[in-house]
């Protein structure tokens, strides 16, 4: 951040109110911790790395999966079938 955008932000500081600043600084605490989080997560998957014992990092796959469509079956319901079967 630019020395001028920091300096922008605390002269900003002084217009707000007690309850303003207070949900400021939640947002600022919860922004901390989130990337104080990230570090500790990177560390550790770097820690994983080094020490040999992954070879390699994949991401999390975010591909929604299409909704199933239901199938229609003739006679009994699956779910009387299997309990017929366990007995």
């Amino acid at each position: 951040m630019t020395e001028a955008i920091l300096n922008q932000i605390l002269h900003q500081l002084e217009a707000l109110e007690p309850e303003e600043l207070q949900q400021l600084n939640q947002v600022i605490q919860k922004h901390l911790a989130a990337k104080e989080e990230a570090v500790q997560r990177t560390r550790f998957y770097q820690a994983l790395l080094t020490s040999g014992l992954v070879k390699q990092l994949k991401q999390p796959s975010y591909n929604r999966q299409t909704e199933r469509q239901l199938i229609q079956i003739q006679g009994k319901p699956v779910s009387d079938t299997i309990i017929d079967e366990r007995r």
